[in-house]
Protein backbone atom coordinates (compact mmCIF):
# COMPACT_ATOMS: atom_id res chain seq x y z
CA UNK A 1 0.00 0.00 0.00
CA UNK A 2 2.85 2.37 0.79
CA UNK A 3 4.24 1.89 -2.71
CA UNK A 4 0.88 2.94 -4.16
CA UNK A 5 0.55 5.98 -1.94
CA UNK A 6 4.05 7.33 -2.43
CA UNK A 7 3.60 8.53 -6.05
CA UNK A 8 0.23 10.09 -5.15
CA UNK A 9 1.77 11.90 -2.19
CA UNK A 10 4.64 13.17 -4.32
CA UNK A 11 2.30 14.34 -7.07
CA UNK A 12 0.05 16.07 -4.53
CA UNK A 13 3.00 17.95 -3.02
CA UNK A 14 4.25 18.96 -6.47
CA UNK A 15 0.86 20.31 -7.51
CA UNK A 16 0.41 22.13 -4.20
CA UNK A 17 3.81 23.86 -4.50
CA UNK A 18 3.40 24.79 -8.17
CA UNK A 19 -0.36 25.35 -8.46
CA UNK A 20 -0.06 28.99 -9.49
CA UNK A 21 2.28 28.16 -12.38
CA UNK A 22 0.12 25.21 -13.38
CA UNK A 23 -2.87 27.57 -13.55
CA UNK A 24 -0.90 30.00 -15.69
CA UNK A 25 0.07 27.05 -17.88
CA UNK A 26 -3.55 25.95 -18.30
CA UNK A 27 -4.52 29.45 -19.41
CA UNK A 28 -1.57 29.59 -21.82
CA UNK A 29 -2.55 26.27 -23.38
CA UNK A 30 -6.14 27.53 -23.71
CA UNK A 31 -4.95 30.64 -25.53
CA UNK A 32 -2.77 28.69 -27.97
CA UNK A 33 -4.67 25.39 -28.33
CA UNK A 34 -8.36 25.97 -27.50
CA UNK A 35 -9.89 23.18 -29.61
CA UNK A 36 -10.13 20.37 -27.01
CA UNK A 37 -11.36 22.83 -24.38
CA UNK A 38 -14.15 24.08 -26.64
CA UNK A 39 -15.21 20.53 -27.45
CA UNK A 40 -15.22 19.69 -23.75
CA UNK A 41 -17.34 22.74 -23.00
CA UNK A 42 -19.79 22.11 -25.85
CA UNK A 43 -20.27 18.39 -25.21
CA UNK A 44 -23.62 17.42 -23.76
CA UNK A 45 -24.30 14.71 -21.19
CA UNK A 46 -28.04 15.25 -21.30
CA UNK A 47 -30.54 17.76 -19.98
CA UNK A 48 -31.98 18.03 -16.50
CA UNK A 49 -35.30 19.77 -15.83
CA UNK A 50 -36.12 21.24 -12.45
CA UNK A 51 -39.23 23.28 -11.61
CA UNK A 52 -39.97 23.74 -15.29
CA UNK A 53 -36.48 25.02 -16.13
CA UNK A 54 -33.87 22.97 -17.99
CA UNK A 55 -30.09 22.94 -17.90
CA UNK A 56 -27.69 21.14 -20.21
CA UNK A 57 -25.22 19.03 -18.31
CA UNK A 58 -21.74 19.31 -19.78
CA UNK A 59 -18.42 17.81 -18.69
CA UNK A 60 -17.47 21.28 -17.44
CA UNK A 61 -20.54 21.39 -15.18
CA UNK A 62 -19.68 17.93 -13.84
CA UNK A 63 -16.12 19.07 -13.09
CA UNK A 64 -17.47 22.02 -11.13
CA UNK A 65 -19.89 19.79 -9.21
CA UNK A 66 -17.03 17.43 -8.35
CA UNK A 67 -14.90 20.30 -7.04
CA UNK A 68 -17.69 21.46 -4.75
CA UNK A 69 -18.49 17.89 -3.68
CA UNK A 70 -14.80 17.48 -2.87
CA UNK A 71 -14.89 20.68 -0.87
CA UNK A 72 -17.93 19.45 1.04
CA UNK A 73 -16.07 16.29 2.01
CA UNK A 74 -13.54 18.43 3.84
CA UNK A 75 -16.11 20.17 6.06
CA UNK A 76 -16.40 18.72 9.55
CA UNK A 77 -19.97 18.62 10.85
CA UNK A 78 -18.87 19.32 14.42
CA UNK A 79 -17.22 22.54 13.25
CA UNK A 80 -20.25 23.46 11.13
CA UNK A 81 -22.50 23.25 14.22
CA UNK A 82 -20.29 25.79 16.00
CA UNK A 83 -21.24 28.36 13.34
CA UNK A 84 -24.58 28.97 15.08
CA UNK A 85 -22.71 30.41 18.05
CA UNK A 86 -21.67 33.40 15.92
CA UNK A 87 -25.04 34.52 14.51
CA UNK A 88 -24.35 38.25 14.36
CA UNK A 89 -21.05 38.12 12.49
CA UNK A 90 -22.30 35.32 10.27
CA UNK A 91 -25.53 37.11 9.39
CA UNK A 92 -23.85 40.43 8.68
CA UNK A 93 -21.18 38.70 6.61
CA UNK A 94 -23.78 36.90 4.49
CA UNK A 95 -25.79 40.09 3.93
CA UNK A 96 -22.64 42.02 3.02
CA UNK A 97 -21.61 39.26 0.60
CA UNK A 98 -24.79 40.00 -1.36
CA UNK A 99 -25.14 43.77 -0.97
CA UNK A 100 -21.52 44.89 -1.31
CA UNK A 101 -20.73 43.50 -4.80
CA UNK A 102 -24.06 44.82 -6.11
CA UNK A 103 -23.27 48.29 -4.76
CA UNK A 104 -19.76 48.24 -6.25
CA UNK A 105 -21.04 46.99 -9.61
CA UNK A 106 -23.74 49.69 -9.66
CA UNK A 107 -21.15 52.37 -8.88
CA UNK A 108 -18.88 51.10 -11.65
CA UNK A 109 -21.81 50.98 -14.07
CA UNK A 110 -22.56 54.64 -13.41
CA UNK A 111 -18.92 55.68 -13.37
CA UNK A 112 -18.04 53.88 -16.62
CA UNK A 113 -21.08 54.94 -18.64
CA UNK A 114 -18.75 57.25 -20.59
CA UNK A 115 -16.75 54.31 -22.00
CA UNK A 116 -16.68 54.80 -25.80
CA UNK A 117 -17.41 51.17 -26.78
CA UNK A 118 -20.92 50.43 -25.51
CA UNK A 119 -20.65 46.66 -26.05
CA UNK A 120 -17.42 46.44 -24.05
CA UNK A 121 -19.00 48.41 -21.24
CA UNK A 122 -22.07 46.17 -21.18
CA UNK A 123 -19.99 42.98 -21.24
CA UNK A 124 -17.92 44.24 -18.32
CA UNK A 125 -21.02 44.96 -16.22
CA UNK A 126 -22.45 41.52 -16.96
CA UNK A 127 -19.15 39.87 -16.05
CA UNK A 128 -19.05 41.76 -12.75
CA UNK A 129 -22.68 40.80 -12.12
CA UNK A 130 -21.87 37.10 -12.48
CA UNK A 131 -18.92 37.48 -10.08
CA UNK A 132 -21.10 39.37 -7.60
CA UNK A 133 -23.82 36.69 -7.73
CA UNK A 134 -21.53 33.79 -6.87
CA UNK A 135 -21.13 32.37 -3.34
CA UNK A 136 -17.96 32.78 -1.31
CA UNK A 137 -14.98 30.81 -2.60
CA UNK A 138 -14.31 27.53 -0.82
CA UNK A 139 -10.59 28.30 -0.91
CA UNK A 140 -11.17 31.28 1.39
CA UNK A 141 -11.26 28.92 4.38
CA UNK A 142 -7.76 27.66 3.53
CA UNK A 143 -6.38 31.21 3.27
CA UNK A 144 -8.13 32.15 6.50
CA UNK A 145 -6.73 29.10 8.27
CA UNK A 146 -3.20 29.78 7.04
CA UNK A 147 -3.36 33.33 8.47
CA UNK A 148 -4.81 32.28 11.85
CA UNK A 149 -8.36 33.26 10.95
CA UNK A 150 -11.54 31.98 12.61
CA UNK A 151 -12.05 28.64 10.85
CA UNK A 152 -15.61 28.19 12.12
CA UNK A 153 -16.72 31.61 10.88
CA UNK A 154 -15.05 30.97 7.51
CA UNK A 155 -16.91 27.67 7.19
CA UNK A 156 -20.18 29.32 8.12
CA UNK A 157 -19.77 32.04 5.50
CA UNK A 158 -18.97 29.47 2.80
CA UNK A 159 -21.77 27.10 3.78
CA UNK A 160 -24.33 29.85 4.16
CA UNK A 161 -23.53 31.60 0.89
CA UNK A 162 -23.34 28.31 -1.02
CA UNK A 163 -26.58 26.78 0.28
CA UNK A 164 -28.44 30.08 -0.06
CA UNK A 165 -27.07 30.80 -3.55
CA UNK A 166 -30.11 29.42 -5.43
CA UNK A 167 -32.10 32.20 -3.72
CA UNK A 168 -29.56 35.02 -3.41
CA UNK A 169 -27.77 34.75 -6.76
CA UNK A 170 -30.89 35.31 -8.90
CA UNK A 171 -31.69 38.36 -6.75
CA UNK A 172 -28.22 39.78 -7.45
CA UNK A 173 -28.49 39.09 -11.18
CA UNK A 174 -31.94 40.67 -11.26
CA UNK A 175 -30.70 43.75 -9.40
CA UNK A 176 -27.76 44.29 -11.78
CA UNK A 177 -30.07 43.52 -14.71
CA UNK A 178 -31.95 46.72 -13.93
CA UNK A 179 -28.69 48.64 -14.37
CA UNK A 180 -27.42 46.86 -17.50
CA UNK A 181 -28.82 47.49 -20.95
CA UNK A 182 -29.12 45.88 -24.35
CA UNK A 183 -28.82 42.17 -25.07
CA UNK A 184 -26.70 41.61 -21.97
CA UNK A 185 -29.46 42.92 -19.66
CA UNK A 186 -31.88 40.45 -21.21
CA UNK A 187 -29.41 37.61 -20.58
CA UNK A 188 -29.13 38.59 -16.91
CA UNK A 189 -32.90 38.64 -16.51
CA UNK A 190 -33.21 35.24 -18.18
CA UNK A 191 -30.54 33.81 -15.87
CA UNK A 192 -32.26 35.26 -12.82
CA UNK A 193 -35.65 33.89 -13.86
CA UNK A 194 -34.57 30.26 -14.17
CA UNK A 195 -31.25 29.25 -15.65
CA UNK A 196 -29.09 30.36 -12.73
CA UNK A 197 -31.40 28.76 -10.15
CA UNK A 198 -31.24 25.30 -11.72
CA UNK A 199 -27.49 25.60 -12.27
CA UNK A 200 -26.79 26.65 -8.69
CA UNK A 201 -29.01 23.94 -7.20
CA UNK A 202 -27.59 21.09 -9.29
CA UNK A 203 -23.95 22.13 -9.71
CA UNK A 204 -23.19 24.18 -6.58
CA UNK A 205 -25.50 23.73 -3.58
CA UNK A 206 -26.40 20.04 -4.03
CA UNK A 207 -22.83 18.72 -4.59
CA UNK A 208 -21.59 20.68 -1.56
CA UNK A 209 -24.38 19.31 0.61
CA UNK A 210 -23.83 15.75 -0.62
CA UNK A 211 -20.13 16.01 0.22
CA UNK A 212 -20.92 17.17 3.76
CA UNK A 213 -23.51 14.41 4.26
CA UNK A 214 -21.23 11.70 2.86
CA UNK A 215 -18.48 12.66 5.28
CA UNK A 216 -20.96 12.33 8.11
CA UNK A 217 -22.12 8.92 6.88
CA UNK A 218 -18.79 7.23 6.19
CA UNK A 219 -16.87 8.97 8.96
CA UNK A 220 -14.34 11.77 8.88
CA UNK A 221 -11.39 9.46 9.52
CA UNK A 222 -12.10 7.44 6.38
CA UNK A 223 -12.45 10.57 4.28
CA UNK A 224 -9.26 12.05 5.75
CA UNK A 225 -7.37 8.85 4.93
CA UNK A 226 -8.11 9.53 1.25
CA UNK A 227 -7.20 13.21 1.53
CA UNK A 228 -4.23 13.14 -0.83
CA UNK A 229 -5.96 11.32 -3.72
CA UNK A 230 -8.97 13.59 -3.33
CA UNK A 231 -6.76 16.70 -3.29
CA UNK A 232 -4.91 15.52 -6.40
CA UNK A 233 -8.17 14.76 -8.21
CA UNK A 234 -9.53 18.16 -7.19
CA UNK A 235 -6.45 19.96 -8.53
CA UNK A 236 -6.69 18.08 -11.82
CA UNK A 237 -10.37 18.98 -12.12
CA UNK A 238 -9.58 22.64 -11.34
CA UNK A 239 -6.87 22.86 -14.01
CA UNK A 240 -9.06 21.19 -16.61
CA UNK A 241 -11.98 23.44 -15.71
CA UNK A 242 -9.82 26.58 -16.04
CA UNK A 243 -8.53 25.37 -19.40
CA UNK A 244 -11.98 24.64 -20.80
CA UNK A 245 -13.45 27.95 -19.63
CA UNK A 246 -10.49 30.03 -20.81
CA UNK A 247 -10.66 28.43 -24.27
CA UNK A 248 -13.80 30.48 -24.92
CA UNK A 249 -12.25 33.93 -24.69
CA UNK A 250 -8.45 33.89 -24.38
CA UNK A 251 -7.61 32.94 -28.00
CA UNK A 252 -9.48 35.98 -29.26
CA UNK A 253 -7.96 38.21 -26.58
CA UNK A 254 -4.45 37.06 -27.56
CA UNK A 255 -5.02 37.21 -31.32
CA UNK A 256 -6.69 40.64 -31.21
CA UNK A 257 -5.48 42.33 -28.02
CA UNK A 258 -7.54 45.28 -26.85
CA UNK A 259 -5.18 46.77 -24.30
CA UNK A 260 -7.43 49.55 -23.05
CA UNK A 261 -10.30 47.13 -22.42
CA UNK A 262 -8.01 44.63 -20.70
CA UNK A 263 -6.74 47.46 -18.49
CA UNK A 264 -10.33 48.42 -17.68
CA UNK A 265 -11.14 44.83 -16.71
CA UNK A 266 -8.05 44.69 -14.48
CA UNK A 267 -8.98 47.92 -12.69
CA UNK A 268 -12.66 46.99 -12.27
CA UNK A 269 -12.13 43.44 -10.99
CA UNK A 270 -9.24 44.47 -8.76
CA UNK A 271 -11.39 47.25 -7.34
CA UNK A 272 -14.23 44.82 -6.60
CA UNK A 273 -11.80 42.51 -4.80
CA UNK A 274 -10.03 45.25 -2.83
CA UNK A 275 -13.32 46.79 -1.70
CA UNK A 276 -14.42 43.37 -0.42
CA UNK A 277 -11.28 42.95 1.68
CA UNK A 278 -11.46 46.50 3.04
CA UNK A 279 -15.16 46.13 3.86
CA UNK A 280 -14.47 42.90 5.77
CA UNK A 281 -11.75 44.64 7.79
CA UNK A 282 -13.92 47.72 8.46
CA UNK A 283 -17.01 45.72 9.47
CA UNK A 284 -15.01 43.56 11.85
CA UNK A 285 -13.55 46.69 13.47
CA UNK A 286 -16.98 48.28 13.87
CA UNK A 287 -18.37 45.10 15.43
CA UNK A 288 -15.37 44.82 17.77
CA UNK A 289 -14.54 41.38 16.39
CA UNK A 290 -11.26 39.80 17.39
CA UNK A 291 -8.40 39.40 14.93
CA UNK A 292 -9.23 35.81 13.82
CA UNK A 293 -12.83 36.83 13.08
CA UNK A 294 -11.58 39.90 11.24
CA UNK A 295 -9.38 37.72 9.05
CA UNK A 296 -12.25 35.34 8.29
CA UNK A 297 -14.54 38.22 7.27
CA UNK A 298 -11.86 39.76 5.07
CA UNK A 299 -11.26 36.58 3.09
CA UNK A 300 -14.98 35.77 3.00
CA UNK A 301 -15.96 39.11 1.48
CA UNK A 302 -12.86 39.40 -0.70
CA UNK A 303 -13.05 36.02 -2.47
CA UNK A 304 -15.91 34.66 -4.63
CA UNK A 305 -16.39 31.32 -6.37
CA UNK A 306 -15.34 32.41 -9.84
CA UNK A 307 -15.20 28.80 -11.03
CA UNK A 308 -18.98 28.64 -10.74
CA UNK A 309 -19.28 32.02 -12.42
CA UNK A 310 -17.12 30.92 -15.34
CA UNK A 311 -19.17 27.78 -15.93
CA UNK A 312 -22.42 29.75 -15.74
CA UNK A 313 -21.10 32.40 -18.13
CA UNK A 314 -19.78 29.77 -20.55
CA UNK A 315 -23.14 27.99 -20.50
CA UNK A 316 -25.48 30.95 -20.85
CA UNK A 317 -23.35 33.79 -22.26
CA UNK A 318 -21.17 32.02 -24.81
CA UNK A 319 -22.16 34.55 -27.47
CA UNK A 320 -20.41 37.23 -25.37
CA UNK A 321 -16.86 35.88 -24.95
CA UNK A 322 -15.65 39.17 -23.47
CA UNK A 323 -17.82 38.48 -20.43
CA UNK A 324 -15.56 35.49 -19.72
CA UNK A 325 -12.48 37.71 -19.49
Amino acid sequence: MADTRAPIAAATRFVHRHLLWLLVGSYSVAALWPGPGLRLRDASLGTVTLAGESIRLSPVAILLAFLLFNGGLGIRLDQAKEVLRRPVLLGIGLVANIALPVAVTAALALGLAWWPDTEEYRDLIVGLAVIAAMPIAGSSVAWSQQTDGDLVLSLGLILGSTLLSPLTSPAVLRAVGTIASGDQAQHLRELADGGAVVFLVLCVALPSLLGILLRGLVGGSRVDSARQPLALAGSAALLLLCYANAAVSLPQAVAYPDLDYLALILVATSGLCVVGFIAGWWMARRLRADRPQQTALMFGLGMSNNGSGLVLAATALSDHPRVML
